[in-house]
């Protein structure tokens, strides 16, 4: 009796698990599809591209408005309602591919779809791992996560320097780090799903719209970063 309880747990467990995982992802890949087509559309409208890269003022709010967001969605999603977590977090990608519409117009079409498949294959491989390797990553999460702060820092000291090799370094260890964070952010996903309560459906939801936005950011940033070295500017 106590084997079959402890089965039927299990396959609570696993239900429960399989349907927040494919929350994140399909809702991850919802916001990804959401942004490019903003970017997309953005970048061929003149008229859009005027207004936003018109003026500085306009200029930096658009490329300040997907932070806020994320600050936002991240310190109090756990106190919004599902819908508007999900709302918040579609506002979030429609932002960001206002953001990203400069990237279309400073490469080409073809090295931009190039780097994008070659990081979904990344993605997808380090993803994988994540879910099904036996090796506890936390201590790897730990490190990742100082040296993304150490980045950031090299990325603002090099506004100053303007010094090309800093910018190839600060590149190939923003792969390496994005690479390693996608793995780990999957794990800790996984484990979130595996203890997340099975009857209470909002709880669900709102984590599945933050395991979205955590991945999501997690492939936005390796995809950038492998544009720095795969892209063919127009110029």
């Amino acid at each position: 009796m106590q084997r079959y309880q402890t089965a039927g747990v299990s396959r609570t467990g696993a239900v429960v698990l399989n349907a927040f995982m494919r929350g994140v992802y399909g809702w991850m890949t919802a916001g990804l599809a959401l942004t490019a087509a903003v970017a997309f559309m953005t970048a061929t409208s003149p008229t859009m591209l005027q207004l936003i890269f018109g003026n500085q003022i306009s200029m930096f709010i658009v490329l300040l408005a997907p932070l806020g967001f994320v600050i936002a969605l991240s310190a109090g999603i756990r106190k919004m309602s599902p819908g508007m977590a999900t709302g918040m977090f579609l506002a979030y990608s429609c932002a960001m591919g206002l953001s990203l519409s400069s990237v279309l117009i400073a490469y080409t079409g073809a090295s931009v779809f190039k780097t994008f498949l070659v990081c979904s294959g990344m993605f997808g491989a380090m993803s994988v791992y994540g879910m099904t390797t036996k090796r506890d990553l936390t201590a790897m999460g730990s490190f990742l996560m100082m040296g993304v702060f150490g980045l950031i820092i090299a990325m603002v000291v090099n506004i100053f320097m303007q010094s090309s090799q800093l910018d190839w370094i600060i590149s190939g260890v923003g792969v390496i780090l994005f690479t390693g964070l996608t793995a780990w952010d999957t794990q800790k996903l996984k484990v979130m799903g595996e203890t997340a309560p099975a009857g209470d459906a909002a709880a669900l939801r709102r984590g599945t719209i933050l395991g979205a936005l955590t991945l999501y950011l997690d492939f936005i940033n390796l995809f950038l970063f492998l544009l720095r070295f795969m892209g063919s500017s127009r110029n």
